[in-house]
């Protein structure tokens, strides 16, 4: 059994946020895996499913916690501790400000890098979750963060956007399978990142 969660504020109003992406990310998998109807557990939106990893089905619960963006341990430690699981066995999707658009880097364990998502996380299960931190750039200045984060993916973006996500879907199976190297090369593959805008910081 595997928890894979996403970040996110909840309701219409920050859907289409960039601070969204890893709800954004969760939708795309839901669908394209064919995960039962979201229903509220947990403090969050819950939905079961199985992926399918050398023949062997794996049962994963996708999680978008409802406690909005920076309590998002609340919700997940919940789920981990309902299911007995380590937080080894959690995945977070999230946006990550000091990558380039399009980019995307696994990473297991290690601090929280000012994402005060994965300090909740930490604090209600352990250092040793997966991130998978998905690239929207940076404003260029560090009061400018929380607006930019919070505002929508312009049009420009779209197309990077459901590439990246499309692609994350597409490579699930190698990240049920614990192989996080496979899982993040074939994602770039699939999604190559767009040029830079040198407007825009990350690497």
């Amino acid at each position: 059994m595997l928890i894979f969660t996403g970040q996110g504020n909840p309701g219409a109003k920050y859907a289409g946020n960039r601070h969204n992406l890893g709800f954004m990310a969760m939708d795309r998998i839901a669908a394209d895996h064919g995960f039962g109807p979201w229903r509220s557990k947990f403090g969050g939106l819950a939905a079961d499913g199985t992926v399918t990893v050398d023949g062997r089905p794996v049962k994963v619960l996708l999680l978008k916690p409802e406690t909005f963006y920076n309590e998002t341990g609340r919700a997940v430690g919940e789920a981990a501790r309902f299911y007995k699981l380590e937080a080894d066995a959690v995945t977070v999707f999230h946006d990550e400000i000091d990558l380039a658009p399009g980019r995307l880097r696994v990473k297991r364990g290690g601090g929280h890098s000012g994402n005060n998502g994965v300090r909740s996380l930490i604090a209600h299960l352990a250092p040793d979750i997966r991130r998978i931190r998905m690239g929207v750039g940076h404003p260029g200045d560090k009061s400018q963060v929380m607006p930019y984060v919070l505002s929508n993916f312009p049009k420009a973006d779209e197309a990077w956007v459901d590439a990246l996500l499309d692609a994350c879907s597409r490579a699930l199976p190698f990240l049920v399978a614990g192989d996080d190297e496979r899982f993040q090369t074939e994602v770039m593959r699939l999604a190559p990142a767009p040029k830079r805008d040198p407007k825009q910081t990350g690497g």
